[in-house]
């Protein structure tokens, strides 16, 4: 999909205020409203643009616990890496699944109220996941820098 100049020019004003009207949004961005709407449209339609989302602080609603699991699959066992991942979506707690090449297969990044409920996750979900053939334990201490926008 060619994107244009006043593409970017609505796409950078969706990420400094993703929450503008179209006439707010088109006024910041110099075009007006209609071709703002049919702009955003077409940004969705291809996939650029795919909604509005919640960001949610999770430490606020008391889940101050963030671990980030990496994980090496058996894969000596046919369908190891699928059957994994398919019990891993399945744990309410895993926020997040990538895949890797190298030595680590898969990141899990799993949410806990506390230390105490994260190693009853960990206890009780993690450990029965089937074809693990190592796993390593990152916890979250601080977030020192984080991005949401690129330029564009």
């Amino acid at each position: 999909m060619h994107i244009d100049d006043t593409d970017r020019r609505l796409l950078r004003q969706l990420q400094a205020d993703p929450a503008l009207g179209f006439a707010e949004l088109a006024d910041r961005a110099n075009v007006s409203a209609a071709t703002a709407r049919r702009r955003l449209e077409r940004l969705r339609e291809a996939g650029v643009l795919n909604g509005p989302r919640a960001v949610i602080d999770w430490d606020a609603l008391g889940y101050r616990v963030e671990v980030s699991l990496r994980i090496a699959i058996d894969k000596t066992v046919p369908g190891a890496f699928d059957r994994f991942l398919e019990e891993a979506r399945k744990i309410p707690e895993v926020t997040e699944i990538q895949t890797f090449l190298g030595r680590v297969d898969l990141r899990l990044s799993v949410r806990a109220r506390d230390m105490a409920d994260y190693q009853r996750i960990y206890r009780d979900r993690i450990l029965s996941l089937p074809h693990m053939a190592d796993i390593e334990a990152l916890v979250r201490v601080a977030t020192i820098f984080e991005r949401e926008s690129l330029p564009l």
